[in-house]
This record gives C-alpha cells, sequence and structure tokens, in this order.
C-alpha cells in the first residue's frame, strides 16, 4: 500500500512528462486507444505470468496499476476503464489463489482485490481531469502569450509604421505646395528623406510578410543556383542607401561553388544581419563579410568590431520581438528572428558568439548542393 500511495503521489510528474505529446496527438483515434489499452494490458499480463513465481500476485497487481497509470495519461477514459476492468478480471482469473477461477477465497485478498479496482478507476478519472486542467491551462497560457506579442507588435509598429509614413506625407505635402519656391538643391533633399522613409516603411512591411510566412507553416523554398558573390554586392548595396558611416568589407572568394538556394531568403538573412549591425555599432566600425563552402556547407559569417553582446542576453536574440536593453529607437524585434527561421528552413543552423577582441560574429550554415560554373554547364 505503501508502494501504491508513492505511485499517486509521482503521477503528477509522469502527467507533466506526456503532455508534449499530448500537445501534437490529445487523444489519437478511438481505435487505436482501445487496441492500445488492452494490448497494454495483456502484455503486461502475460509478462507477470511468466515470473509470477518470483514476484508474487500481490505485485503484480502493482504492475498493472502502473499500465493503468500510463494509459490514463495518454488515452480519453472509456477505454482506460475497460483497461482497468480487464485488468481486474484477468487479476482475479489468474493469479489470485485458486487460479483460473473468479472465485475468491481469501477474505484479505476479497478486500485487495475491491481496492484494485478502486484505485484503478479513481486513478483514471483523477489523471484524465488533471490532464484536461492542465491543457487549459496551457491553452490560457498560449493565449495571454498571442495577446502579450499582439501587444508589443502593436507597440512597435504604433511607431515604425507611423514614423515613415508622417515622412512621406509631410515631403510629399511640402513639395506640392512649395514646389516653384524649392531650390533644386532642397528638392532633392527632400527626395532623399522620402526614399530613406519609403525603404523603412518597405522594410517593416517585409518583416511582417515573413514573420507571417514563418508562423503559417507554408513556407516553400524556391532554390536555384546562386552566385553568392553577387548576392553580398547586391545587399551592400541595397544598404548603401541609407548612408551609413560604418565600414563594410567583402573579399569575394572568387573559387567559391554555385549554391542551390533559396535566394531571395538568404538575401533577407543577410540584409537583416547586416542592417542590425549597422544599428547597432559606432559610426566608425568596420563590418566583415565572409563566404566559404566547406564540406558541402554553404558558411557565411558577418562580423563587427562592437562592443559585442552582453553574454546573458544572447540566447535571447533572436526571439520574436527582442530587443537588446537600451537600443536605439526603431525596429520591431523581428529581424534576427527571421534570419533564425529562413535559416532553419534552409536545414541550416545561425551562431551568434562575442570575439575576444570586441565585437560580435554572426555564422549562418546552409547543407546545400554545390557546382561549379564548367559542370553546371553541361547540366
Amino acid at each position: 500500500m505503501l508502494l501504491i500511495y508513492k505511485i499517486f503521489l509521482s503521477q503528477g510528474y509522469m502527467i507533466q512528462a506526456g503532455s508534449h505529446f499530448l500537445k501534437s496527438n490529445e487523444k489519437g483515434t478511438p481505435f487505436f486507444q482501445y487496441a492500445a489499452s488492452i494490448i497494454s494490458v495483456l502484455m503486461m499480463s502475460s509478462i507477470c505470468f511468466v515470473f509470477e513465481q518470483y514476484i508474487g500476485y500481490r505485485v503484480v497487481a502493482l504492475l498493472m496499476l502502473v499500465v493503468i497509470y500510463l494509459l490514463a495519461i495518454f488515452f480519453s477514459i472509456v477505454p482506460v476503464m475497460i483497461a482497468a476492468i480487464l485488468s481486474a478480471a484477468i487479476w482475479d482469473f489468474f493469479f489470485i489463489p485458486p487460479i483460473y477461477t473468479f472465485y475468491i477465497r481469501n477474505t484479505e485478498d476479497q478486500l485487495m482485490f475491491m481496492m484494485f479496482f478502486i484505485i484503478a478507476s479513481v486513478n483514471a478519472v483523477l489523471t484524465i481531469k488533471i490532464r484536461k486542467a492542465e491543457k487549459i491551462s496551457r491553452d490560457r497560457e498560449e493565449k495571454e502569450n498571442s495577446i502579450r506579442l499582439y501587444n508589443t507588435l502593436l507597440n512597435s509598429l504604433s511607431h515604425e509604421l507611423r514614423t515613415p509614413i508622417a515622412t512621406i506625407i509631410a515631403v510629399t505635402d511640402t513639395l506640392k505646395d512649395n514646389y516653384d519656391k524649392l531650390s533644386l538643391q532642397n528638392r532633392v533633399e527632400l527626395l532623399n528623406e522620402m526614399e530613406k522613409a519609403s525603404l523603412r516603411l518597405n522594410r517593416q512591411v517585409e518583416n511582417l510578410l515573413n514573420m507571417s510566412r514563418l508562423e503559417s507553416g507554408f513556407l516553400q523554398l524556391k532554390k536555384d543556383w546562386c552566385d553568392l558573390n553577387d548576392l553580398v554586392f547586391n545587399i551592400i548595396e541595397k544598404v548603401a542607401v541609407d548612408n551609413h558611416s560604418q565600414l563594410i568589407v567583402f573579399d569575394a572568394d572568387e573559387s567559391l561553388p554555385l549554391f542551390k538556394i533559396d535566394s531571395g531568403l538568404i538575401e533577407q538573412i543577410i540584409y537583416n544581419i547586416l542592417h542590425n549591425s549597422l544599428q547597432y555599432t559606432a559610426d566608425d566600425s568596420t563590418i566583415k563579410i565572409s563566404a566559404t563552402c566547406e564540406s558541402d556547407n554553404c558558411i557565411i559569417t558577418i562580423s563587427d568590431n562592437g562592443k559585442g553582446v552582453p553574454t546573458d542576453k544572447i540566447e535571447h536574440i533572436f526571439e520574436k520581438f527582442y530587443r537588446l536593453p537600451n537600443s536605439k529607437t526603431g525596429g520591431t524585434g523581428l529581424g534576427l528572428s527571421i534570419v533564425k527561421g529562413f535559416t532553419e528552413a534552409h536545414g541550416g543552423k545561425v551562431k551568434l558568439e562575442n570575439i575576444n577582441s570586441g565585437g560580435a560574429k554572426f555564422t549562418i550554415t546552409i547543407p546545400t548542393e554545390t557546382n561549379y560554373i564548367k559542370n553546371l554547364k553541361n547540366e
């Protein structure tokens, strides 16, 4: 009875261990539940029947209760109750003296049989109720997280979208009302401001769309042969529109093969990391980009000589909406989470580490097919 009490105390931990399974397959098909319940009881009964002379029929009861516990963690009430009734009948018929009969001669054994059935039934009911309560709690927590993320997104977008839109409207009104009064230089400056605001707005919209693609789970890769050197040069030209003062260094490796990747997603990965480095480094910083091929892996590194990232913040840096404390204004905290999502969509990994001499380094490793121009032309 002491062992039964200990098993009761441990059932909360057993339920918690099964929660990950329940999240993906809450109940399974009815046929599977009935079949699995019956087969589990029969298998345990067979094993106990072989070793019954060594363990005794009272220990058999405890082992049968363990089976009921495990079934109650994963299945609904009806198949678990069937398993409880079946296990009680088998224990009575095959194990309680006199065996091969449902008659129980000993009063102590009669009481123990009744306790076995009651404990099995009550445990099944309580375990399933606990499981349902945990599911309700889990759903409530997920809902609260969704609301919190939704509020964070709204707060970020209220600034990130409103600011460039306001700039575009202001520039448009100025040009429309004072076009003839403005000098050519003033017009060019206004148009440059409008271009920056438009690019900023476009970047935020792209991040939202990309995050939506990741969250939906329907992201489809469009792989094709890509010259990574050309891709990086195009990204650097795209970033140059922001008139940054940091130095971007990229030493192209002419021996680099072509990689079969989704160039659109890889461009977004490199662009987001590069944009992040420009945001968090000083004006006189240097940002280095390199691309190599190692064992059919495309490896891209982007490093800087800035202050680096606080060690305790590195594990959070790829989370949605996460921004480092005391960050510059601007940004929704989606850029690096998109980097992680797009990298994993390719079956790759992204790692952030601090450099001993100062600064941070992103390493993107993507397994991919490689091909050289000579071979590609023969395809």
